[in-house]
């Protein structure tokens, strides 16, 4: 057997481009996958390592969605990744928010979520501030630490699966032959996953498709009184970023509410996601600005309106900011994901709404059934 030749050539090493290894080499096909890093660096670790089903906009967003947190579960027993919390809080500090959830729990999209009072949401969550009107339980979300379990499940790949990982810049990808800096790959089909590099590989292709990038920042905080932070939590800003809850009627009086009250954040995409480490620490994000080139710069008054936020929600400030850290991610106006096909044994796919987490195992499993047979 040539050992430079392989069923697929996966073209990086982020979260997509290892659920499409994954899925190839568990038909058991012959994988490489190749990246410029030793190791991920780029969006797949400087997120959330949040699964979010509930909120995903209804139809593909969503079919993605529950079948990759269900694939996460496997792969999580599998590969010892560590499932730090399950579930999503949906805490409203508005009516016009409350009234979103209540339309959302009435949708098919809402099943297995329930509603809360304000009393009975502080009495189940007494670490939230008083400031609500209700919340939404959702049992469907789960959270890894993505700074490890991407390595995590690269390993597993390498050990359980023999794929073989290629540590090379990709110049060309051509029909049976993927072009690196350290030599020519033979590769029946490949499958290119850049990310935001929009200019390296196809870079006319994606440009037809007016992608751009998005840059985000967010924070890891040490707050004792959230110390053992059960699930994720979200708040009435979260809900104009979503979908499954933007798209319902009852957010126009919300998103109308929050541009009277809170207009810097919405015109620095700002809002709370805030979920717990296995050390105690908290995450916290995130923000969005738009452009082709996205500055590498943080901006202090972003963090602030994040943090008051937090505060807003919990009722107090977190005891110490122990990091900072932007992102950048591929982001498109109408769409929220990219399968464009340059050959017939070429695929290039990128996820556009910065949902790779919780789309991407799901999408990895579809591209390689399709294009691997």
């Amino acid at each position: 057997m040539d050992k430079n030749h392989f069923d697929l050539a996966v073209v990086g090493a982020g979260v997509l481009g290892l659920a499409h290894a994954l899925a190839a080499a568990r038909k058991g096909l012959r994988v490489a996958v190749i990246d410029r890093d030793p190791r991920a660096n780029g969006a797949s670790v400087r997120n959330f390592g949040l699964v979010v089903v509930s909120g995903q906009q209804d139809g593909e967003s969503l079919a993605l969605a529950r079948r990759t947190r269900a694939l996460w579960e496997e792969l999580a027993q599998e590969a010892g990744i560590a499932i730090v919390q399950r579930g999503m809080l949906v805490a409203a500090r508005r009516a016009e928010a409350m009234a979103v959830l209540e339309a959302f729990a009435q949708t098919e999209t809402g099943g297995g979520c329930t509603l809360h009072t304000s009393a009975d949401a502080l009495a189940r969550w007494p670490m939230l501030g008083g400031d609500i009107v209700g919340a939404m339980w959702s049992p469907h979300e789960l959270r890894m630490e993505s700074r490890t379990a991407i390595p995590r499940f690269a390993a597993f790949l390498a050990e359980r699966h023999g794929v073989t990982f290629l540590h090379a810049a990709v110049t060309a990808v051509e029909p049976g032959r993927v072009v690196t800096t350290r030599g020519a790959v033979d590769a029946a089909r490949v499958v290119v996953t850049p990310g935001d590099d929009l200019q390296t590989l196809f870079p006319g292709r994606l440009a037809s498709f007016d992608i751009t990038r998005c840059k985000l920042q967010m924070l890891r905080v040490v707050d004792p009184a959230l110390a053992a932070l059960p699930c994720a939590g979200i708040t009435d800003l979260s809900l104009l970023r979503y979908g499954g809850f933007a798209d319902l009627p009852e957010a126009d009086a919300l998103a109308a509410r929050l541009r009277a009250e809170q207009p810097a954040h919405l015109d620095n995409g700002a809002h709370l996601i805030t979920v717990r480490s296995e050390d105690g620490s908290l995450v916290l994000g995130d923000s969005h600005h738009y452009g082709p080139s996205p500055d590498p710069f943080g901006s202090s008054q972003v963090d602030d309106l994040i943090l008051s936020e937090y505060a807003a929600l919990f009722g107090h400030a977190p005891a110490q900011v122990t990091e900072r850290w932007i992102g950048t991610y591929a982001s498109a106006p109408d769409r929220a994901l990219l399968i464009d096909s340059p050959h017939a044994s070429i695929r290039l796919v990128v996820v556009t709404s910065g949902t790779g987490a919780s789309t991407g195992l799901a999408i990895g499993e579809q591209v390689v059934a399709e294009l691997c047979g």
